[in-house]
């Protein structure tokens, strides 16, 4: 095989990395125009030319998140059935938000009655808000470890709840994705509209980063002295396969802090993620659209990027048993199985690629009242 197994398990930590960013780049700004739909429409027309700045493209951008679930499963399959276990409400809610979108999308025009299509535009709320939401607690829960363990027969035991999830840490990370992601969508906004619509996704998107650059500055401190991290003390040839718990891992405040340490380069992420919200409320004063999105989208991939290269090697720490915590070099599959789906990924995700920069293409432009007016039937 070309890559020995180490380097298959870095890559495939890379590859996951990549599609969960393609994930909120592009249905990340869904997300946050759903959330928006209520506040910046303020008339039925204005409400449907925001729905239909996603309305061609949300599809397609949503294949991200199934691709994203997908290589988890195939290359992590001890974290997927560990996340489906422990995040089982979690991830359910999320499925049932997500059912809003593709109804709200098809049913809201169907009748002309405001308050029909007043109740979709709500729907669609929740498919934008909650799952940003979910996924911003799911992770921060992940930073202070999850309450699962291996027991003698390996198999998992998840000891924890819903409710637990919700503890202050894990929502200003909740915060920290639902402004992300709306400021990321207010950006895209001011791309797709014009005119009193595009002013107030200015002052949305100006609003949304000014929180995400508060709430990401306090969570990096609250982890930097307040969370205790995990480090591996001892463990077997990263180059071989075996189970979570032949390897030691300790619990040490300040331990998420040391990959920083180890590659100060790294330290440019988290000033990424600071300085493209910055950008982005710079460039929304000085009505540069397109300016402010590409701001918004190095924002979105800094605090990602930066999430990942706290937590790395570890995926789901264990706060029972930290010798059972996942990590990328003991959740993964074969050997063999890395390095086919490698292939895959490097022949198919290009051409992915490729096809999601056409029909943008393909659709770019703003969406204005005249657009719907003409095309009645087949707008949204």
């Amino acid at each position: 095989m070309i890559f020995d197994y180490e380097t298959l398990k870095v890559i495939w930590w890379c590859f996951v990395g990549v599609l969960l960013i393609g994930f909120a780049l592009t249905d990340g700004f869904d997300f946050g125009v759903g959330t928006l739909l209520p506040f910046l429409g303020k008339s039925d027309i204005e409400r449907r030319i925001i729905i239909n700045s996603i309305g061609p493209t949300w599809e397609g951008n949503q294949t991200w998140f199934i691709t994203a679930g997908g290589a988890m499963f195939a290359a992590w399959p001890l974290v997927y059935a560990a996340a489906f276990s422990g995040f089982y409400i979690a991830l359910m809610l999320v499925l049932f938000a997500l059912f809003f979108r593709p109804v709200g999308f098809d049913y809201r025009g169907k009748i002309a009655d405001p308050r029909w299509r007043s109740a979709w535009d709500w729907g669609l709320f929740v498919g934008g808000f909650v799952p940003p939401l979910i996924f911003g607690v799911a992770f921060g829960n992940l930073l202070l470890g999850v309450p699962f363990h291996y027991d003698n027969t390996m198999r998992m035991e998840y000891t924890g709840n819903f409710f637990g999830l919700l503890n202050p840490f894990g929502l200003l990370a909740g915060v920290v994705s639902v402004a992300m992601l709306v400021m990321h969508g207010a950006a895209f906004l001011q791309v797709k509209t014009e005119g009193v619509l595009a002013g107030r996704a200015r002052k949305a998107a100006t609003g949304a980063a000014l929180l995400l650059v508060v709430a990401f500055i306090l969570a990096g401190l609250w982890v930097a002295i307040g969370i205790d991290g995990y480090r591996i003390v001892t463990m077997p040839d990263s180059n071989s396969a075996f189970m979570p718990v032949a390897k030691t891992v300790e619990r040490v405040s300040g331990a998420w802090l040391d990959n920083y340490h180890r590659w100060p380069l790294t330290w440019v992420l988290p000033l990424l993620a600071i300085g493209g919200a910055l950008l982005c409320i710079l460039f929304s004063a000085l009505q540069r659209a397109l300016a402010a999105f590409l701001a918004s989208g190095t924002a979105v991939a800094g605090v990602i990027l930066t999430a990942g290269v706290s937590m790395f090697p570890f995926v789901m720490p264990s706060s029972l048993e930290p010798n059972s915590s996942l990590t990328a070099w003991d959740a993964v599959a074969s050997h063999k199985s890395l390095a086919i789906m490698f292939w895959v990924v490097v022949v198919f995700l290009p051409i992915i690629m490729l096809y999601t920069t056409w029909v943008y293409r393909v659709v770019r432009g703003k969406v204005t009242e005249q657009h719907i007016n003409e095309n009645e039937h087949s707008s949204y």
